[in-house]
């Protein structure tokens, strides 16, 4: 097959990373956060953290939902992280 032609493929886990959306104090967030580090030691992803009393537009979009989970940038969760759910999502 010409490489032109060839598919990219799926990425695996360890070429994903997830941000947790959240804020200081806030114990949802820190419940999240051990969840995902878990899930990100399982399978190889990186995780990226954001403060949303740091950067208005997060806060503007994401107040009333923190935590909220991304995976490479999109909107995988919020509140509560599911850790079957993100092995999945993360290709695990």
């Amino acid at each position: 097959m010409s490489p032109l032609f060839r598919r990219s493929g799926k990425k695996s886990p360890a070429e994903r990373t997830v941000t947790l959306i959240g804020k200081p104090g806030c114990h949802l967030c820190e419940v999240a956060e051990q969840e995902i580090r878990k899930v990100c030691a399982e399978t190889g992803a990186s995780m990226e953290m954001e403060d949303i009393t740091q950067d208005e537009e997060l806060h503007r979009k994401y107040w009333e939902q923190i935590p909220v989970i991304l995976v490479d940038g999109e909107q995988h969760d919020f509140w509560k992280v599911d850790p079957d759910r993100l092995r999945r999502a993360l290709g695990a």
